[in-house]
This record gives structure tokens, C-alpha cells and sequence, in this order.
């Protein structure tokens, strides 16, 4: 299955696809150097849009959920990347204690950490599963729908380290995004590796940070191919001060909106691009495709109703918006099953191991597709042909087009490697 791309398969996408193919030794040589500097996040995946003028990530998520999403084909890819990432910072682990989101009654999540205990089972470690939710107050069995069992224990935490009554773990992996913060019971742990540290967390991360090192990253990385950045890099402006529940700060959304639509009718205009440019308001922080809009002419704004001003209003955990990233929207012509859909690529460590489609059948090209109704299709990765093929005509091979989507999740997680350092609190500072 080669996901079909309703835009003619001629164009910049596949010069790009043909750039990125021709120039593979010299992009895994400037990988491998990259990470011989930098740490790549434990995990990370990557929303990427294929507007088949361009190919660019729309958001990295540095807790994951969604494994249980990928095929049985990749579990060998996954095992064999978390066996690298453990080896790489606790050789000797043994035991592995995970700690989940809070939500308890949603079994498609409960199957993505059965799908992350199984990976790390298979990688040698004795896995648990510990809650911080206060609703868990004793080992608690949830049977999901697909016959598989998850246990969730309540978290003990001991002066300097954390783990279950009988469970004494060396490494803490988070499946949690702490939209709300960080809690006391996760803070000041001395002599376990907490992965991914805190400061990973949407309490502190900011999109905003995210895509501009990304940007940094294109710039390199479109300077090594000949390329112009932009066709792996969407615009974006932040903003501030926003009120969505109010009304506050909307002029200056509007300004900011007006600015990056003008900057992307130039681009348009340089490609003979003739599509309606758009850009996506969103959270500058937070997951779950919540607080996100999609804005075609900044007059919209003066006249967005109640109901999505409530939506914008308020993400995950109750936490009020009062800042914004306006993105450059990057239309997806990618359809599977008819349906509207975008890749997301997945990887542990430095190494991409699987993904699948999102596909929303209601949501048009131009729309956020991570929305209650989303369903999704595993990359098809026939067994061991996921190896990019050499001298295929661009747009017609699924690995190549795969392998493209691969580069592209790399260029974000190692965006993320930069943000992360970046805004590291114990990092030395050097004068």
C-alpha cells in the first residue's frame, strides 16, 4: 500500500524525494555526527504533513502514546532500539518501573503501556506499571477490550527514589506529558534515571522553543542538500498575552496572523502554488490536538464563535491558553481509504522504528486530524522491505517515500536533542 497522494506524483515532493535518496550517505554521515554531540530524547513522535509541495513536521511529541498503534512487524525494531537506549545510559538496569498518564478509564492509552511494558520486557528488564493517579491506591487489574490485562500499582516514593512496595526500579521511564506541572512525588530523585527528565515536560516546554531549533536544523540540513528550507520547514510567530475566554489580546493575534499569511503567499507565489494558503492557531503548549484552530484570513478571528472560543480557551488538565504558535498550515495530500490522513513517525532513541496514519474521514486537508473520530492504518512496512530502494522512480515506492518521512522525523527529534539541552535546569553554565 503506497499511501496516494491526490496531487499529481511530479513536483517538488519527489525532487525532494530524489534529493534525499541521492544524498543518503552524506544525511546518515550528518546524523551520526549530530548525535555523536547530542542526546537524542529517549522517545519521540513525529506528526508530519505531506502537502506534495513540501514535507514538514507539525508537532513532536516527547511522551508518546500510540504504541499500541504500530504492527507486529516493528516490535523487533523497538525492542532492539530500547535494548540500545538502556544500554546507553544504565547498562545494568534491571528494573524498569512506568508511569503512566492519569486517565485510567481510556483503554486505547492502557493499550499503548501494555504495548511499551511488552517492548521493554522483550528488551530484558522486569517492567511494572506505578500510578500517580490519587484514584490508585491499590494494585488495580484493567482487562481491555483486545483480551490483554495492565496492572496499575500505586507509586511509593522513599526519600531519594521512587518505586512500588516490592519494586525497586534503577530507571523511571514517564509516559505522562505533565500538561499540569510536574508533582512533588517525580521532583528531586538522585539516584534514578528519570527518562524523560521533567524539563521535557508541557509544563516547561514551549512549541514555540521547539520550531525554532527546528528551524535551525532545517536551515543546516537544506544547506547540506541544495535545497530551499522551507520545503522541509513550516513558518510560525508566537504570541502572547491571548484570552480566548475574554476576548483579550485578539488585535494582536490578528497582526501576528496577517504576518505569516503574507509570508506564505510569497512562498506560494515563488513555487506557483495554487492552493489557499492557512495557518494553525494552536497552544504553545499541551498534546492531544486540544486548543488548535485552523484560520484562512485573519479577519476569522474577529468573528469565532463561543464555542471555539471555549475550545481554544482551555487544553488538557484544565490548563488555561494565554499563549499561542501561529504555524504556517501545511496541507496534507496524502488519502488512505479515502480518508483524509498524515504519517506519524515513531522512535526510540535515534532510531525510527515504526508509525502509522492518522486518517479523520470528516477533516478536510486543511484541518488538525489528531480529533475524537481519528482512526489509524500501520505504516505499511512490508517485513524487511522497509530498506530504502535505490534507482525506484520517485513518488511510486512506498519505502523511499517512507524513508523521506523517516529524514524528516529525525531533523524534529533532533530539534528536540537541541530544545532539551537548551533548557536543561542543571546543565553547566559555562562563562
Amino acid at each position: 500500500m503506497v499511501p496516494h497522494l491526490i496531487t499529481a506524483l511530479t513536483g517538488p515532493i519527489n525532487e525532494l524525494e530524489q534529493r534525499v535518496l541521492d544524498s543518503m550517505p552524506a544525511i546518515e554521515r550528518w546524523f551520526r555526527l549530530e548525535w555523536m554531540e547530542h542526546t537524542p530524547p529517549f522517545y519521540t513522535s513525529v506528526d508530519i504533513r505531506n502537502a506534495g509541495f513540501k514535507l514538514a513536521p507539525v508537532d513532536t511529541n516527547l511522551f508518546p502514546g500510540g504504541w499500541n498503534n504500530l504492527t507486529k512487524e516493528m516490535l523487533p525494531l523497538a525492542v532492539q532500539a530500547a535494548m540500545a537506549a538502556i544500554e546507553k545510559i544504565c547498562p545494568e538496569a534491571r528494573n524498569l518501573l512506568i508511569i503512566p498518564e492519569n486517565h485510567t478509564r481510556n483503554t486505547f492509552y492502557l493499550s499503548n503501556v501494555v504495548q511499551l511494558q511488552r517492548i521493554f520486557n522483550m528488551a530484558g528488564l522486569n517492567v511494572r506499571v506505578g500510578s500517580i493517579s490519587p484514584e490508585i491506591k491499590k494494585p488495580t487489574l484493567i482487562e481491555l477490550p483486545n483480551g490483554d490485562t495492565v496492572t496499575l500499582e500505586p507509586v511509593v516514593r522513599t526519600k531519594r527514589r521512587l518505586g512500588l512496595k516490592d519494586f525497586d526500579p534503577c530507571t523511571i521511564l514517564l509516559n505522562n506529558d505533565l500538561t499540569a506541572g510536574a508533582p512533588g512525588i517525580l521532583e528531586d530523585i538522585h539516584e534514578q534515571y528519570l527518562l524523560p527528565p521533567l524539563h521535557a515536560g508541557w509544563s516547561v516546554r514551549k512549541k514555540s522553543t521547539h520550531f525554532k531549533n527546528y528551524e535551525e536544523v532545517a536551515k543546516r540540513f537544506g544547506k547540506m542538500l541544495g535545497i530551499d528550507p522551507w520545503l522541509v520547514n513550516p513558518m510560525f510567530s508566537q504570541c502572547g498575552d491571548v484570552d480566548f475566554s475574554e476576548g483579550a489580546g485578539m488585535e494582536n493575534l490578528q497582526t501576528h496572523v496577517d504576518a505569516l499569511l503574507t509570508k506564505v503567499r510569497r512562498k506560494y507565489k515563488e513555487y506557483g502554488i495554487n492552493e489557499k494558503p492557512f495557518v494553525i492557531v494552536k497552544a504553545n503548549n499541551g498534546t492531544y490536538g486540544m486548543g488548535i484552530m485552523t484560520v484562512r484570513d485573519a479577519k476569522e478571528l474577529d468573528a469565532i464563535n463561543r464555542k471555539t472560543r471555549n475550545k481554544m480557551a482551555v487544553i488538557k488538565d484544565g490548563q488555561v491558553v494565554n499563549d499561542v504558535i501561529i504555524q504556517e498550515g501545511v496541507l496534507t495530500q496524502e488519502r488512505v481509504n479515502d480518508a483524509v490522513a498524515e504519517p506519524v513517525v515513531y522512535m526510540m532513541d535515534r532510531y525510527v522504528v515504526g508509525g502509522f496514519y492518522r486518517m479523520h474521514a470528516e477533516r478536510g486537508i486543511d484541518e488538525n486530524l489528531n480529533a475524537p473520530g481519528a482512526s489509524f492504518v500501520p505504516l505499511a512496512f512490508e517485513h524487511s522491505t522497509h530498506m530504502p530502494q535505490p534507482g525506484m522512480r520517485p513518488g511510486v515506492s512506498a519505502p523511499n517515500r517512507f524513508y523521506m518521512y523517516g529524514v524528516v522525523a529525525r531533523l524534529a527529534m533532533l530539534a528536540a536533542s537541541y530544545e532539551l539541552e537548551a533548557t536543561n535546569p542543571d546543565a553547566e553554565v559555562y562563562d
